[in-house]
């Protein structure tokens, strides 16, 4: 059975940091694209950054690029999100959603409409 499980969420004033988990279950980064996406309210859901199978690309939106980081720990089935330099504009609910192969392989990484296993979700509020 897969199952995603999202820790690490909280407040932080803008500039700080954050660093997200993602505990898998039943799947492992070798064969499974692995992502993070956010909901902030009335807004859709958005990719913020995937890891393709094997240790393979790191993807990232662009309004993350440079200040958030991905890091698996196969050791430990967890994907890591390292999030630096945070602004207002980050908080939101993000999940973590996985997909077997390829992040990119018939379209983009970051629709969400692609995923078939999600966690429930973990809070980030940057606010000062």
């Amino acid at each position: 059975r897969v199952q995603l499980v999202e820790s690490g969420g909280g407040s932080v004033q803008p500039g700080g940091s954050l660093r997200l988990s993602c505990s898998l279950s039943g799947i492992t980064f070798n064969t499974y694209c692995v992502a993070w996406f956010r909901q902030r309210p009335r807004r859709e859901r958005e990719g913020v950054a995937a890891l393709s199978p094997r240790g393979g690309t790191a993807h990232y939106a662009p309004s993350v690029r440079g200040r958030f980081t991905l890091s698996p720990d196969s050791a430990t089935n967890t994907l890591y999100l390292q999030m630096d330099r945070l602004k207002p504009e980050d908080a939101a609910m993000y999940y973590c959603a996985a997909k077997e192969g390829s992040c990119t392989y018939g379209g983009l990484w970051s629709m969400s409409g692609r995923y078939g296993a999600w966690g429930q979700g973990t809070q980030v509020t940057v606010s000062s």
